[in-house]
């Protein structure tokens, strides 16, 4: 095994913490050519797709790249904007409100630093860089609220492989799920509750969650038990009753059957039976992007108002909601317990001479991307 050429150690350094807030990624630009090297990045993972890799890679190269890249270049083009892929800048912005929320609960020496599984900024890149500053010490933070072998699991891998070549491995925390954390469901609960406020509430609340396919269930991923309790919670906090909200699932790829009910044809039958008004939420993405933006709050009010629906609401993603940073910090800081996170009367002096200089914060932040 060839190890990566790392500094020597120092004797009697603490060392550094930090949170990586690790979402799924993105393509760099909406075009053809960018799009593909980003699917072919994402759907190459034996963790997304479990089909055998040389019968996969034909289907992958001769089949899925070639005409999907264009199509999907196009739905990326409809939602990108002036600062990029919305995914990235919600995510991007969520690390940095970690940051300003975990300095306010009084843990000032914690690095947060966003990374991509597929795309950039990558996890390798992001957690070389970490070691390069002096972390000795990560909380891996998954942009997932539930776990899944496609997702989550998937994310381990890249931690572990990538830390396969290091001889001087960090002490490494994840966050495996939080489908039922307080702070979760207390941020989704009040991001709906704003929602009516404005606009009045819906005759069906639809929780359109990513499907993944039915045969992982049958095989023990937990994902489909996590989302139905989190919409479970979600509904109580709500007060709702059965017949007032449906769980759904949508993205659905290939022909297989995956977990259902599908979202779009649940959308049209709502219409159909005389529906007049749905919201609709994706509680499974922490923020805002392609499965939700164009996916949800374009195609599938589409196909709601096609079928006979008047009103269609979505309501945005968490993102950077004060409500859901707050959420975010409070599960950072339970998996940092007992995690040196507080600055030295010199660290602080130091910091505090470097803002006079003008550098201020970005020390701190300098593994953010």
């Amino acid at each position: 095994m060839s190890f990566l050429k790392e500094p020597p150690h120092t004797h009697g350094n603490v060392g550094r913490s930090a949170v990586v807030l690790v979402n799924l990624g993105t393509p760099d630009a909406p075009t053809r050519s960018a799009v593909r090297r980003y699917l072919k990045q994402f759907l190459s993972d034996p963790r997304v797709v479990e089909i055998p890799r040389v019968v996969w890679w034909f289907i992958l190269n001769l089949i899925i790249l070639p005409f999907r890249s264009g199509q999907s270049a196009k739905k990326y083009a409809s939602i990108w904007t002036r600062d990029g892929s919305p995914l990235k800048v919600h995510t991007q912005q969520q690390a940095h409100a970690l940051f300003d929320a975990l300095g306010a609960r009084g843990h000032d020496d914690v690095t947060v630093a966003m990374a991509m599984r597929y795309g950039s900024p990558s996890l390798p890149d992001v957690l070389a860089k970490l070691k390069a500053d002096g972390v000795e010490r990560i909380a891996v933070l998954p942009a997932y609220p539930q776990y899944s072998g496609t997702t989550t699991g998937s994310i381990y891998d890249a931690v572990f492989d990538h830390y396969g070549s290091v001889r001087n491995v960090p002490e490494l925390r994840f966050v495996r799920n939080y489908h039922d954390h307080d702070a979760y469901i207390h941020a989704l609960q009040q991001s709906v509750l704003a929602h009516w406020e404005a606009h009045g509430r819906p005759e069906k609340l639809v929780l359109s969650f990513h499907g993944v396919p039915k045969r992982t269930l049958m095989l023990g991923d937990p994902y489909h038990c996590e989302c139905l309790k989190t919409a479970r919670l979600l509904a109580a906090k709500l007060k709702l009753t059965p017949e007032q909200y449906v769980v759904t699932f949508q993205s659905r790829f290939g022909k297989a059957e995956w977990l259902q009910p599908y979202t779009a044809p649940t959308l049209t039958q709502l219409a159909r039976d005389g529906v007049k008004r749905v919201d609709v939420m994706c509680p499974g993405f922490t923020s805002d992007c392609l499965e939700t933006l164009e996916e949800i709050a374009m195609e599938a009010r589409h196909d709601f108002e096609a079928a006979g629906g008047r009103e269609f609401h979505y309501i945005p993603c968490l993102n950077d909601s004060p409500r859901w940073i707050a959420g975010l910090a409070e599960i950072a800081e339970q998996h940092m317990i007992g995690w040196p996170t507080m600055m030295t009367p010199a660290q602080r002096d130091a910091l505090k001479k470097d803002a006079e200089l003008g550098r201020g914060a970005a020390l701190k932040l300098g593994a953010t991307q």
